[in-house]
């Protein structure tokens, strides 16, 4: 089935909006086995009309998103109507839902307002209970032609997603006129590259009967995706495993922190961290993670020297005889996190961000990292050399793997 998604603001295109609907959509749709064609993104106005009457030409199925405001500006409906060649009338229901929607907050609904309420002869009204804009769903056929279903959605996402659920995948699933769908597998991997699945996999996922195979990079992350049958995607997953086992984070989704915080809850452990180039982002990380409390204990930014000494006990000999950024700081700063907190576990990270401040024995990039356990204290140097923001979000992520590694180890 042919969907495009039609995202409407001019705000979007001001760059003033962030644009995450076809993200969202593209996510939700992959796991009703259906995809998106093309996303197209357009200013208020005279561009909807010319965009509508495009898309829904060559596709079966258009998701619009925004411009069902009570706004001047806001001119989705009347555009479709002019597409599909149908009159407007008001919605009794939407006009009733309108006025409860107002009585419910004890204000007044001005006149604007009412424009909400109108409807495309013979489509469906879709409720919001999250807002004011009510969608539109005006099936294929409706004006005679084109032979396309059109989705009118409103913009803000907590109305959006709400109402995609409710209202618009039980009408796709019609629409795709299928019993069963091919399920999606998401396997998230970190320490290896797109390249090493191409040498090492992608020849034998090829020869998978039914199987379709996907990747995602991120910085510091490969992910997986696997479609088809059960039994393709039990195939692919076990040839998968059997090759790169060790960078295997997860097989449901779940990303690098939401494993640890799992994993640490799971065995009954405490995690503390010392961060000096990063800042405190692995502990921001952490603590987006619903339930991190249980099992997160102390975050420790020990950015300066004084506050390495201070906060967490590492010697002003071992600073003067090896420098901030040494395995050796590394370790006193992972075994003092450990002492003050009172954790099982503690991560340490200390490095050179850059752009300035590298040397020749230790150039911009250069990070160490310590973690201690119940088994001791155990260190490693490495090389990121990337922006100062790419270099943080990769040492996070690598300090978070080397947690998650400790904690599977004592399985």
């Amino acid at each position: 089935m042919r969907i495009e998604i039609l995202n409407t603001g001019t705000e979007l295109l001001l760059g003033s909006t962030a644009n995450t609907h076809g993200t969202w959509m593209g996510q939700e749709l992959v796991k009703l086995g259906l995809r998106v064609q093309r996303q197209m993104t357009v200013p208020d106005g005279q561009a909807i009309l010319d965009s509508l009457r495009e898309t829904s030409r060559r596709s079966d199925v258009v998701l619009v998103t925004g411009g069902l405001g009570p706004t001047s500006d806001d001119v989705t409906r009347e555009a479709l109507a002019e597409v599909l060649g149908v009159e407007m009338i008001e919605d009794e229901a939407a006009l009733r839902s309108l006025h409860e929607f107002f009585e419910r907050r004890n204000k007044p609904m001005v006149d604007a307002n009412l424009k909400q309420a109108q409807n495309l002869v013979g489509a469906d009204i879709l409720p919001n209970n999250n807002g004011t804009a009510p969608g539109i769903y005006a099936p294929p056929r409706l004006g005679g032609d084109p032979k396309c279903a059109v989705f009118l959605l409103p913009g803000p996402p907590r109305e959006l997603y709400p109402m995609f659920h409710e209202e618009v995948v039980p009408r796709l699933k019609a629409l795709a006129g299928v019993d069963e769908i091919d399920n999606v597998q998401e396997l998230k991997f970190v320490g290896i590259g797109e390249s090493d699945f191409h040498d090492q996999l992608d020849d034998e996922l090829a020869k998978i009967d039914g199987l379709e195979v996907g990747y995602c990079a991120r910085l510091g992350e490969v992910d997986l995706r696997l479609i088809g049958s059960d039994a393709a995607i039990a195939q692919g997953r076990d040839l998968t495993i059997s090759k790169f086992e060790e960078f295997l984070i997860s097989d449901d989704g779940a990303n690098l922190e939401s494993v640890v915080v799992r994993e640490l809850s799971k065995l009954g452990r405490t995690l503390a961290t010392a961060e000096s180039c990063t800042g405190g982002l692995v502990a921001s990380r952490l603590t987006d993670i619903s339930g991190a409390s249980s099992v997160f204990t102390h975050g420790f930014v020990s950015y300066s020297n004084k506050a390495k000494a201070q906060l967490i006990g590492v010697s002003k000999d071992t600073l003067a005889a090896h420098g901030a950024v040494s395995e050796e700081v590394a370790s006193e700063m992972a075994e003092g996190a450990r002492l003050a907190s009172g954790s099982d576990y503690s991560i340490s990270i200390t490095g050179i961000a850059g752009p300035t401040g590298g040397t020749k024995d230790k150039p911009i990039g250069t990070v160490c990292f310590g973690i201690a356990g119940p088994k001791g204290i155990e260190t490693f140097r490495e090389m990121h050399p990337r922006s100062r923001r790419d270099f943080k979000q990769q040492v996070s992520q690598r300090a978070l793997d080397l947690v998650r590694r400790a904690l599977k180890s004592t399985q």
